[in-house]
């Protein structure tokens, strides 16, 4: 369902554009390339010079290299776009000290304290941060829901509707299902990034 129109009539300012696309290698690794791209409806004034409407403001690109265990083999950060010329894209090569970080285990609290603030980019930080759903989403395609070799599907109990308790593990995963059970949930806290 879209969202509704809006009911106040109003003049968009800013676009961003965030793509993962993940490809096999023939290596039998896989590459997920992504990309953020922010624009102005309308010519935007920096001390570092006037960008036009449309004119990429950010353009950063990020691929990872990850086997089936969704182990960081290899990263490579560029910015085509910034707005601080000979400032920004500097950072880009720190991002290889990801490698050998696990996208499922801890990668965002790893992610965040070898690169947040002003340790990374802002932006290419937070298209790293989601990889992790882009690789699971990306393996989805190789893979059957459910794998003989798997105690349960990898997929229950990482979101509301694919809780063990919900109707839709009820109805599509029967035998995983526990009626009125209890499951024990984290929420993330104020300082934590999601």
């Amino acid at each position: 369902m879209p969202l509704p129109e809006s009911s106040v009539p109003r003049t968009r300012l800013h676009l961003r554009r965030i793509s993962y696309e993940g490809w096999q290698r023939e290596d039998g690794l896989v590459d997920i390339d992504a990309r953020l791209v922010d624009t102005k409806d309308q010519d935007y004034v920096l001390l570092s010079g006037t960008r036009p409407a449309g004119e990429p403001i950010h353009d950063m690109r990020v691929r990872v290299t990850i086997g089936g265990d969704y182990v960081i083999r290899a990263i490579e950060a560029v910015s085509e776009s910034v707005p601080y010329p000979d400032g920004c894209e500097h950072v880009a090569p720190d991002y290889r000290r990801l490698v050998g970080a696990n996208l499922m285990h801890s990668f965002r609290e790893r992610l965040y304290a070898l690169m947040g603030g002003t340790l990374g980019c802002s932006h290419i930080t937070e298209l790293i941060a989601f990889l992790p759903t882009a690789a699971l989403q990306t393996f989805a395609g190789l893979r059957r829901e459910i794998e003989p070799h798997e105690e349960k599907p990898f997929q229950l109990d990482r979101c509301h509707a694919l809780a063990h308790t919900s109707e839709t593990v009820r109805r599509y995963y029967p035998k995983w299902y526990r009626a009125g059970a209890t499951m024990r949930t984290r929420k993330p806290t104020t300082q934590e990034p999601l």
